[in-house]
């Protein structure tokens, strides 16, 4: 306990004061603390409202209220000029909750610090000693004491105005505001879905569209209530004035003044509160207004009025002339202001033809300049073809199909494209990249291409204002219509071209009718699925590893940083045969789990895709499997089988082949043959089914012969378990 005391006495008394905090170090730091939380300052205000009712402050008080609410009152109003869509001043509708609670409170406590002080004398000898400042400030601005009954007419054209004017205006327009908005806001929601959908515009833009519209819901549906604050606050100060200049009276009456001056004395005060009471209400309801009228430019107020004020100049010659001709007939005092504003608007109409000329003139010189650098890139362009980039995805269109890509008469092909390439990415797996289209003045006017790397891979001719109606075998005989001859481009049926006004008759009559955008979509839908394993390459395989890194980054690391560690190459190669054979590679975290389990392995691609394929056997039998779950299948005989296996030859770095003599393929090609026309004519996808070890040989074989035939393996099947049930259709046989 010494060493305590000792410790305690020895010490400087200055250390011991200055480590204890002062009362103004505490008071600074309550005044930082409320400053820097918003939430406490504003709870302090509206308890400090709450004693403006119930509490009779001072003069001096009072006067800070009303100076404080004047300034808020002209803050709003500023910020609402230079806010530029209404529902960016989201908190408008609590601040002018808040704002009439306050001026309410002021107008309340003004009126008792009235009647509280009373008002004795006449004329110069009035005493007002214990009444507000600020009321006493605005009368004699307006020269109330000279002439009470004008300050009264003012008031009473001040409230009129602010009540029947403004206030009423922008309850209505708050009103409807609010009712179309939330009317409209289904249609507005469904519209940025569909562009979502259509990937006219990102998930994440779409995200925020979305926010932005809840954001304005919520704002006129808070306004449509708000706006009866504001008339309603102009109701009740009326009032209140009325009730002030009686009780004014009465107290002036019972305080020994005549009753002339205590009308006129109470009238002063009564008209100065009120006066301080509705202008910074009127600021508010005309704020109100205002921001409720406002639209959802994204331009100032301040700067829609001048673009729309100085777009003609023959309007202000036209002003300054009647101006000037009103300057000669009138002949008064009058004149001499006509003809200033009259030349005012004269010089203004001037200035803007002037502009407008010049900025006209402008336009033709930075056309002229756009089409010299137009020129100068299509020589350019010319002279460095051979250098130039081929797209790996490109369409070219003859004239006449311009318009289906031009965006000022809707682009209906550009919006099916964009839904297209996110489709198949769904549902293939891949990266479709982004179409390139041009015209192309060496095709017919009606005709288009698609090319792969610069090489065509489909070509057609449409008919623009015509339907390619197509007879799939649920027309009558009685019912056909006659029409030009054509063939559908994608699946190559026979059909017919009908002009618009004969569209719902093939329609009744069973055809289906399809237009020119949807041939072309369907069409490009096609090629890409018939085609993808030619846009698949290294770059968008290194996307689709990178996005699949972020969700299995383990299965990502093991495959290409391994021990046996794959190249790019390697995994577009097994990716390549996949998407050859129309199989899917959506499900990357299997087939890259796979190629790990093999990794091990002498690396062969032909061998990891037959292995990534039975991992993937579910998939590929539900793929050719009906609504059933069955799948119909042709089997290959046992010793055909063997005979195939006998015969494969294996070179390094190609396509395992096999190679009968000459009478056993013939009989094998007949026999095929003849067993896959037989499933087709009883409507059934043609499969084959065999073992794995002769599967990639055998679908090489079967391809020579016949397209959109499947060649699965037993491995695959058992893959798929009891998910899908095999129906043997034959067995094919030499």
């Amino acid at each position: 306990m010494g060493k305590v005391f000792s410790f305690k006495m020895g010490g400087n008394m200055s250390d011991i004061q200055n480590t204890q905090p002062t009362r103004n170090s505490m008071n600074s730091g309550f005044l930082r603390s409320m400053l820097a939380n918003p939430g406490i300052l504003l709870a302090c205000g509206i308890v400090i409202c709450i004693f403006f009712f119930i509490y009779p402050f001072g003069k001096t008080i009072i006067d800070l209220a009303m100076v404080l609410y004047l300034s808020v009152s002209m803050l709003i109003l500023l910020k609402v000029t230079f806010t530029k869509r209404a529902a960016d001043f989201s908190t408008f509708p609590q601040l002018v909750l808040l704002t009439t609670f306050f001026g309410l409170a002021i107008n309340v406590s003004s009126t008792r610090n009235i009647l509280n002080n009373p008002v004795t004398g006449s004329g110069y000898a009035v005493n007002m000693a214990g009444q507000s400042d600020m009321v006493q400030g605005i009368c004699n601005l307006m020269h109330v004491n000279d002439n009470v009954v004008v300050g009264i007419i003012i008031f009473v054209i001040l409230v009129i105005v602010q009540k029947i004017v403004i206030s009423k205006g922008a309850d209505r327009v708050g009103e409807v505001t609010a009712r179309f908005t939330l009317d409209a806001m289904t249609t507005k929601m469904f519209a940025i879905q569909q562009q979502v959908s259509s990937g006219a515009i990102t998930e994440d833009e779409g995200n925020k569209r979305i926010a932005d519209l809840q954001q304005e819901i919520d704002f006129y549906s808070a306004m449509d209530g708000s706006t009866k604050f504001v008339s309603g606050n102009v109701t009740v100060g009326i009032f209140i004035t009325i009730i002030n200049l009686i009780g004014g009276i009465i107290t002036g009456v019972m305080g020994g003044s005549q009753a002339g001056d205590a009308f006129k004395n109470y009238a002063f005060l009564t008209i100065g509160d009120g006066l301080m009471s509705q202008l910074p209400a009127l600021m508010i309801s005309f704020a109100t207004g205002l921001l409720i009228t406002k639209n959802n430019s994204r331009e100032f107020l301040g700067n829609q009025i001048a673009d729309q004020f100085k777009s003609d100049g023959k309007v202000y010659y036209l002003i300054g002339t009647v101006l000037l001709g009103l300057g000669l007939v009138f002949r008064n005092g009058a004149t001499v202001v006509l003809f200033a504003e009259g030349a005012l608007f004269l010089f203004l109409g001037y200035s803007m033809s002037k502009k407008e000329k010049s900025e006209e003139e402008q336009k033709i010189m930075k056309l002229e300049e756009e089409k010299q650098k137009q020129k100068d890139v299509k020589s350019a362009t010319e002279d460095a073809a051979p250098l130039a980039k081929v797209d790996l995805l490109s369409m070219e269109i003859g004239f006449n199909l311009t318009p289906l890509v031009d965006s000022s008469k809707g682009a209906e092909l550009l919006t099916r494209i964009r839904r297209i390439r996110r489709e198949e990415a769904l549902d293939l797996g891949i990266i479709v990249p982004k179409i390139h289209i041009q015209d192309q003045m060496s095709l017919s006017p009606d005709e288009y291409v698609f090319r792969i790397r610069g090489n065509e891979v489909g070509r057609a001719k449409l008919k623009i204002g015509h339907y390619m109606c197509l007879n799939t075998g649920s027309v009558p005989k009685d019912r056909e219509l006659q029409g030009e001859a054509t063939v559908d481009p994608t699946f190559g049926m026979k059909a017919i071209w009908l002009p618009e006004s004969k569209r719902v008759e093939a329609e009744n009559a069973g055809y289906a009718v399809v237009d020119p955008p949807t041939i072309i979509a369907t069409h490009l839908t096609e090629i890409i699925r018939q085609h993808a394993a030619e846009i698949i390459d290294r770059e968008s395989v290194n996307t689709i590893v990178e996005n699949l890194k972020e969700t299995n980054k383990i299965v990502v690391n093991e495959v290409l940083n391994g021990e046996h560690k794959y190249t790019y190459g390697e995994i577009e190669a097994v990716l390549k045969n996949l998407l050859a054979e129309q199989v899917s590679i959506i499900n990357m975290v299997q087939i890259m789990e796979t190629l790990a389990d093999y990794a091990k392995y002498p690396r062969d691609v032909w061998f990891l895709t037959e292995r990534v394929r039975e991992s993937l056997g579910a998939q590929i039998c539900a793929q050719y499997a009906d609504e059933n779950k069955e799948l119909h299948v042709l089997s290959v005989n046992q010793s055909l089988a063997e005979k195939i296996n006998a015969n494969i030859q294996n070179q390094p770095g190609r396509k395992p082949m096999f190679a009968l003599d000459p009478v056993d393929d013939r009989n094998f090609m007949s026999a095929l043959d003849a067993n896959l026309a037989a499933v087709k004519e009883h409507g059934y996808l043609p499969v084959i089914l065999c073992p794995g070890a002769i599967r990639l040989v055998l679908r090489g074989a079967v391809e020579r012969i016949i397209s959109g035939c499947a060649v699965i393996s037993i491995e695959e099947v058992l893959a798929a378990g009891k998910n899908v049930k095999i129906i043997s259709l034959g067995e094919i046989n030499v």
